[in-house]
């Protein structure tokens, strides 16, 4: 159980090292004049590249997360309210990962409607789902 939880550790903070750069990509993406299509096409690589890496890093981490909670029994039973709550957030991780494949394509096809500023706020929401789940995990508060 302990090699399973490791390496349910190290991809859960790969996948959000890379949930962490890439609206940080997009940051510089909106910033970058109408003109420079060079910088353009350049960020826009680096963004799909990396998006298609953090996708490969998350499909591990949830599967031995998926193994620690059904294989180990890790979260269940009574006194165990913290698992539904992490869990929760963890859906929503996934959903922020969507909702960056889905602002990229965007940006792909000129059709970005967000400027720099509202995707500086939108870099912090892994932060905050990361801190949220580590405390839940550590303190298990319920």
């Amino acid at each position: 159980m302990l090699w399973i939880k490791s390496l349910h550790i190290v991809f859960i903070a790969s996948w959000f090292a890379g949930l962490f750069y890439l609206p940080r990509i997009f940051v510089n993406l909106a910033m970058v004049p109408a003109d420079s299509h060079a910088e353009r096409d350049r960020l826009l690589l680096m963004a799909r590249k990396l998006l298609r890496f953090t996708t490969l890093l998350a499909v591990p981490a949830i599967g031995f997360g998926a193994w620690l909670w059904m294989g180990y029994g890790i979260g269940r039973g009574p006194g165990n309210g913290w698992m539904h709550a992490k869990l929760f957030l963890v859906v929503l991780a996934v959903g922020y990962h969507h909702a960056c494949a889905v602002l990229l394509r965007k940006f792909a096809a000129g059709r970005n409607t967000h400027g720099d500023r509202w995707y500086r706020f939108f870099n912090e929401v892994p932060v905050l789902l990361l801190l949220a789940i580590v405390v839940l995990v550590v303190v298990k508060p319920f």
